[in-house]
């Protein structure tokens, strides 16, 4: 996220701000990263602006511009990742990246889905390419899905459905994941753990085979925020380096993304409706983000279904570790996901 924290500005103002900032972004989007880096520097926290002006300024910029790590400093930074090989096959349509180290044997391979709010993000993102580069070093094929993004129209189940061929597609085509069906996981971050997650209840209810587990990193499985007071809402507002999701943010940016009745599908936020019947599901959870309580929330809705369970608090984390590959806590997560998915 851009930091464009918005206390105190009139909502004309936040409307011709985003559209200046989504012809700024989509200039910078066609500057060589570097640029981009040095212009964004660390500005990737803060208050959101009102759902539809951030969706305004992402139709005009088209995505946001990727500042993150380049491939060549990946594996400057990761050696380990630099056997790893990259193909691009073709799913109905669906974007998507399938990761693998040649000649080498698995024992599970992941389906991921990155995050972005329903309406931004694509493979080229740490929390997509990172990931899947660095799963797949350690012996976890990975086929990263992207989607299409809740803009111009675009609403549930859209995204939803390109997740569900993506699936599919793994689940047909063992031979190039290298494991049998049976030994698929299917997971996401944040918005993309929503997506997997919601596949997955609509796997269980008929809709394909049904994955070995599920990799939750800091979801949104809930149309509204609940749970917080303002003392615990401020702690995190009040940290300058924190992406600052508000409970009235999600709840507008739910009702975009699905529409006002769509807050109650179970398949479009799964943390409505039956869970009996879900697959073991791994949750991990940023100390320091508001959608954490998604995430401790759903995990008691699963234990309750008498679902197994493996939730995780990453102290001191900000919302998108997976997007941070240099930090501690972005490591941390890699590891969790690949202790959970290939255990020693």
């Amino acid at each position: 996220m851009t930091d464009m924290r918005v206390g105190g500005v009139v909502p004309r103002q936040a409307r011709a701000r985003a559209t200046v900032l989504g012809y700024a972004m989509k200039a910078l989007r066609g500057l060589p990263r570097p640029v981009r880096r040095a212009v964004l520097g660390g500005a990737s926290a803060g208050e959101l602006p009102p759902v539809a002006d951030f969706v305004r300024m992402l139709e005009i910029a088209g995505d946001m511009p990727d500042s993150g790590p380049t491939h060549a400093e990946l594996v400057g930074r990761f050696p380990e990742v630099a056997g790893v090989e990259v193909d691009e096959p073709e799913i109905d349509g669906v974007p998507a990246r399938l990761y693998r180290v040649p000649g080498r044997a698995a024992e599970a391979a992941l389906v991921w889905v990155h995050g972005g709010a329903f309406v931004w993000g694509g493979l080229g993102m740490a929390e997509a390419h990172w990931t899947g580069l660095m799963l797949a070093a350690r012996g976890v094929p990975v086929l990263s899905l992207d989607y299409r993004k809740a803009l111009r129209g675009v609403r549930f189940p859209a995204a939803s459905d390109d997740v569900l061929a993506g699936w599919a597609w793994a689940v047909n085509h063992p031979d190039r994941l290298g494991v049998p069906a049976g030994k698929m996981h299917l997971g996401g971050a944040s918005a993309g753990g929503n997506l997997a997650a919601g596949v997955a209840k609509r796997l269980r209810d008929g809709a394909g085979r049904t994955p070995a587990s599920v990799l939750l990193a800091y979801p949104a499985v809930h149309p509204e925020l609940t749970g917080w007071d303002e003392a615990g809402l401020a702690a995190i507002r009040d940290q300058a380096d924190a992406v600052y999701f508000s409970p009235a943010w999600i709840r507008d940016l739910s009702v975009h993304y699905a529409g006002a009745a769509g807050l109650t599908d179970p398949y479009a936020f799964p943390g409505v409706g039956d869970l009996v019947g879900t697959p073991p599901t791994l949750i991990l959870n940023c100390e320091r983000d508001t959608l954490r309580r998604s995430g401790e929330l759903y995990a008691e809705q699963l234990r309750a279904a008498g679902a197994q369970v493996s939730a995780h608090l990453l102290p001191g984390a900000a919302h998108g570790t997976l997007n941070e590959p240099f930090s501690e806590a972005g490591s941390r997560t890699i590891e969790l996901m690949k202790e959970w998915l290939a255990p020693k």
